[in-house]
């Protein structure tokens, strides 16, 4: 058996998301931009599965855009909003534990002479929506802050943000990375006070290579891409039919199940704190009552996170020591909570789906028991 503990990083795909993908590709291939009948079948595949994607967010589908995925999303946003409201204006802020899509993005603006505030997490690893907003002025553009952290899973008050900054700069752009949010919490961006969100597929059982954004409909933003027009010239290029088929089918299949699967994240989450809770060589580095269900990030004394990792895949058990975008990097996240690093270096993160099982958790646990009396011996 193996435990695959990582979701964070990537899902995989469901039955229903991979059948829509294989029937686009060999039964509905044509081009959605043809006028045939082929092209017009494709046409309305891409219309439901936009439909589907904007039920998931509250969103009206005229609002929704395909992309590659949310690292393309979150670049098309944050340079297309510079690019057309940065003009008379030059402050961004934005929470300092962001998706390296969106710092990476950020740090490029900076270079280009744009400001940007970022506003450090407190030490349960939430930005606090007062001091965010306070950073907001009359030159403040842009307000960027994600939902939910990839690497501790801890959930920002975003509705709290959005409209403290709103009320602060009526003006002012919002936009949240909701890649870890998008289907696991509940989610409407009119609750959020956004005016642009990003989601990702291969988060939520689709495959890897697409993505969309939610524009609002009083938001001009310059596109990244030119070409033939496609969504309403937003992303030219020809639409990946069998991505975005299969990113909607799993959207519709998890909207109609995210209770459940939500009660089976808090479930296998209490599970798993409450095994290892009792070893004392064991410290979580995140309260579970701010915290989304699906992400459990702690820290086994003494081990370093790599090491540890690779003990557990010897093991058949698949964890993650940060973001799988880091690759092994100090993370950035847990030092802008001030974390020790006795603690950093040593941190796991766990994230579940709607595919895990207690039997994992088990595999876990037990791994890692065994993993700590194993490797505190070597001094490693």
């Amino acid at each position: 058996m193996t435990a695959y503990l990582d979701n964070a990083a990537t899902t995989k795909v469901s039955e229903s998301a991979l059948k829509a993908a294989v029937t686009a590709m060999t039964e509905n291939y044509g081009n959605p931009s043809s006028l045939h009948r082929m092209g017009l079948n494709a046409e309305l595949a891409v219309t439901k599965a936009r439909k589907d994607i904007a039920l998931a967010m509250g969103a009206d589908p005229e609002r929704i855009f395909f992309t590659s995925g949310a690292t393309e999303a979150n670049n098309t946003i944050l340079n297309g909003i510079a690019a057309t409201y940065g003009r008379r204006k030059s402050t961004i802020v934005a929470s300092s534990i962001e998706h390296p899509a969106v710092e990476e993005v950020l740090r490029e603006l900076e270079k280009k002479g744009y400001k940007v505030k970022r506003i450090p997490p407190r030490s349960d690893g939430r930005i606090n929506f007062a001091e965010f907003a306070s950073a907001v002025d009359n030159d403040t553009f842009l307000a960027t802050c994600m939902l939910v952290n990839n690497e501790t899973g801890a959930v920002n008050p975003v509705d709290d943000i959005f409209a403290a900054v709103k009320n602060k700069n009526p003006d002012c752009i919002t936009h949240t990375d909701a890649v870890q949010g998008f289907l696991k919490l509940p989610l409407k961006v009119s609750a959020l006070s956004c005016d642009l969100m990003t989601v990702s597929g291969h988060k939520v059982h689709a495959p890897k290579g697409i993505g969309a954004m939610y524009v609002g409909r009083n938001i001009r933003l310059a596109p990244c891409f030119y070409g033939g027009g496609q969504e309403k010239g937003m992303r030219s290029g020809t639409e990946a039919v069998p991505l975005i088929s299969a990113f909607g089918e799993a959207a519709a299949e998890q909207q109609r199940n995210i209770e459940t699967a939500y009660k089976n994240a808090l479930m296998l989450n209490s599970t798993l704190r409450k095994s290892l809770a009792p070893l004392d060589y064991i410290t979580f580095n995140t309260d579970e009552k701010v915290s989304s269900p699906y992400i459990v990030n702690f820290s086994v004394k003494g081990i370093r996170s790599e090491i540890m990792l690779h003990f557990l895949e010897s093991r058949n058990v698949y964890v993650s020591s940060g973001s799988a975008c880091s690759k092994g990097k100090k993370s950035r996240v847990l030092s802008q909570m001030n974390m020790p690093d006795e603690l950093a270096d040593t941190a796991l993160r766990v994230s579940f789906s709607k595919m895990s099982s207690w039997g994992e958790i088990e595999m876990l646990v037990s791994a890692i028991k065994e993993g700590y009396m194993t490797l505190q011996k070597t001094g490693r």
